[in-house]
């Protein structure tokens, strides 16, 4: 099969590898420049033009996109008679703007959790000096999200100061962020692919872990890793009372591809916060421990939105980054701070073995057939296991991790110490999951 895959930063590099290691003819197109040297000697055929692939790739070909802000794009290559996974126009406008997200879910018949959207960082302050409490300060877009800030001061103190910052760390013209009441409960994630007709495949439930150290301290960064399982339970309360009502709208966008949501439950209530309306990282990498069906031909039938008889692994599955210094944040090339270039080894042997689990991120084949790493930023790559149970798949992780070694790198190694412990409890009292 003809595949062009279309990437804004290079996250969903790893699928198009899969997908050229299932034998498909691949040509792969990185968006943003600073990303382009990932992948470089491990995918064949990476393109400086997309769109002069059209007439190669064709109508019978596959089109994927990995990122939000080509929705626009998507849709005219759709009515044009292309095979486009992906999302589309209004998915990318419902995760960007939190506003419009919420409002959305309202008319859906869902509970939402009030909040406010800024784009004067004074006026912000303003506010929480008026109206102290807990507040939650999300980005809207695709800024970095370390950035976000779960409040922990009922006078807001925190929340102001972080406001403050915001002076120096982001444009005047790019600001845009919601104010969002703190509520208690558990944070957990519903997702479904989608063949803009219906849904596809099992549901997946997911618990990511953002903050930089183990405990939930440090920094929020984009994830640390992540807890995952997917259920055939169509009854599930969770998943009806939340994902299944966005059936209808999906529908009428004409959406097609991997569509997540992310809620705050308790005994209750259950408070949508936002919509994933594409390729989620690293669920995507945890879903290819998942899968056992070839992701080429689940694709093209979600483009062409059909039903697929989906295969896949029952049980529990984790996944961790392994990062070097300076991430969460960046450096310059080639400076004291920066892990550009370092080496990441790992033995043919266990590469070969632990194919499914092991995913490259920020990476390249040198000329002297080494994998290192290829950004400022030390997001190097991440492990991945799925067993009988999470202690299984956390501990299968460990031991591959075991097997690499990448100067100064690290993971945060309680993922889903917290799930087991606290949460899982929870969910099962209060009727989520069994």
């Amino acid at each position: 099969m003809k595949i062009l895959f279309v990437s804004y930063d290079a996250s969903g590099c790893g699928l198009a590898w899969r997908l050229q290691e299932e034998g498909n003819d691949v040509k792969v197109y990185v968006h943003k420049k600073s990303e382009r040297q990932h992948y470089d000697g491990i995918l064949k055929h990476k393109i400086s033009d997309w769109k002069k692939e059209l007439d190669w790739v064709g109508k019978k070909g596959l089109i994927v996109f990995d990122y939000a802000e080509f929705g626009k794009t998507q849709d005219r290559l759709r009515k044009a008679g292309y095979n486009v996974v992906g999302g589309c126009h209004i998915g990318d406008l419902l995760e960007n703007n939190r506003k419009f997200g919420q409002r959305v879910f309202s008319q859906l018949g869902m509970e939402t959790v009030p909040s406010r959207t800024f784009y004067d960082i004074d006026t912000a302050i303003d506010f929480v000096r008026r109206n102290p409490g807990f507040w939650v300060v999300k980005q809207n877009g695709h800024l970095e999200k370390d950035l976000n800030y779960v409040g922990e001061l009922e006078s807001g103190e925190d929340v102001i100061s972080v406001l403050e910052l915001y002076k120096k760390a982001i444009p005047e013209k790019r600001i845009s962020f919601d104010l969002q009441k703190k509520v208690s409960g558990v944070e957990i994630g519903v997702g479904r692919y989608f063949n803009g007709n219906d849904w596809v495949g099992p549901i997946e439930f997911n618990v990511e872990h953002k903050s930089l150290f183990a405990g939930g301290f440090g920094p929020k960064t984009f994830e640390m890793g992540t807890i995952m399982w997917y259920s055939d339970d169509f009854k599930n309360k969770l998943y009806v009372n939340s994902l299944e009502k966005m059936k209808s709208f999906l529908v009428k966008i004409g959406f097609k591809g991997d569509f997540e949501m992310n809620f705050i439950v308790n005994e209750n209530h259950i408070y949508p916060l936002e919509a994933t309306a594409r390729f989620g990282y690293p669920a995507l990498q945890l879903q290819s421990e998942f899968h056992l069906s070839p992701w080429g031909e689940f694709l093209m039938a979600l483009a062409k939105g059909e039903d697929y008889d989906l295969k896949w692994k029952k049980g529990e599955g984790i996944i961790y980054l392994v990062a070097t210094p300076p991430f969460p944040y960046e450096a310059e090339k080639n400076k004291r701070n920066s892990s550009y270039d370092f080496p990441i080894i790992i033995d043919e042997r266990t590469f070969k073995e632990k194919r499914k689990s092991i995913h490259l991120e920020d990476a390249y084949l040198s000329a002297d057939n080494r994998l290192r790493i290829s950004s400022n930023q030390g997001y190097a790559l991440h492990v991945s296991s799925v067993k009988d149970t999470l202690f299984e798949a956390r501990q299968d992780v460990i031991d591959i991790i075991d097997k690499i070694t990448i100067p100064k790198m690290f993971y945060r190694n309680d993922v889903g110490y917290k799930f087991l412990g606290e949460e899982k409890p929870k969910l099962k009292k209060w009727g989520y999951v069994k």
